[in-house]
């Protein structure tokens, strides 16, 4: 996992920040909540290390992070993908024509250290993904039919990371406003779990703060963290 190699370099004193990790193969890929994270032979997996202080990163605005490294992965992707249609399942999935195509892990460390992970299956092929995830997933490859040069959709995703980073101290509502703005889940039924807790509701999108907004029979509701358990 590259995140698990860049919680080890901040633990042992990482030298000058931010620091890259990557990887085209995972053997313990991790998603939320130690969810596995398949990564086949060509896809890319990254985990930047960052200080705070470097984006001026407040700790309120740790929910942003994540979708502001979703915003960031759909700009990079969008242009390789045409006409078909790319966008966030909140919290931190990046989804295309109802699809997986990249995930987001973003771990809060001590010492105002963040780990932002992120997944794209890229040059990989469903093909060759376990079972369970041919009829979910997708693959740039298998999209497109072109095989993606990692160097330069790196180059690419880090420029657009950097600048929505930077947009979390200036103008946070930028990111959340665009976030909402590619959210695919707007008006559909979801149900998400906080502790043993479940809430159904219609997706009313995304939050000025990076929360889900959910219309319940209580009324409106906001959810900063959680986990959905029926969504589509």
């Amino acid at each position: 996992s590259t995140n698990d190699r860049a919680r080890r370099c901040a633990a042992e004193g990482p030298g000058p920040l931010p620091l890259l990790i990557v990887a085209d193969r995972q053997t313990a890929g991790r998603g939320r909540r130690d969810n596995h994270w398949w990564t086949g032979t060509g896809g890319l997996a990254c985990s930047l290390l960052i200080e705070a202080a470097q984006f001026g990163l407040r700790r309120s605005r740790s929910p942003l992070v994540a979708l502001a490294a979703a915003v960031a992965v759909v700009d990079t992707v969008q242009p390789l993908l045409g006409s078909q249609r790319v966008g966030i399942h909140w919290p931190n999935d990046v989804f295309v024509d109802g699809r997986k195509l990249a995930g987001i892990l973003v771990e809060v460390l001590s010492k105002r250290l963040y780990v932002v992970g992120i997944g794209i299956n890229t040059n990989n092929r469903l093909s060759d993904a376990p079972p369970e995830l041919r009829r979910t997933a997708a693959t740039l490859l298998d999209l497109t039919g072109t095989r993606h040069d990692h160097t330069e959709v790196l180059s690419t995703l880090l420029g657009h990371l950097r600048d929505e980073l930077c947009l979390l101290e200036s103008s946070s509502e930028r990111v959340s406003q665009r976030a909402n703005q590619i959210c695919l889940q707007h008006g559909n039924p979801l149900t998400i779990q906080t502790g043993k807790q479940t809430t159904s509701g219609r997706c009313m999108g995304i939050g000025t703060s990076g929360e889900l907004l959910l219309e319940t029979a209580r009324g409106r509701q906001e959810f900063f963290s959680g986990v959905l358990v029926h969504q589509r």
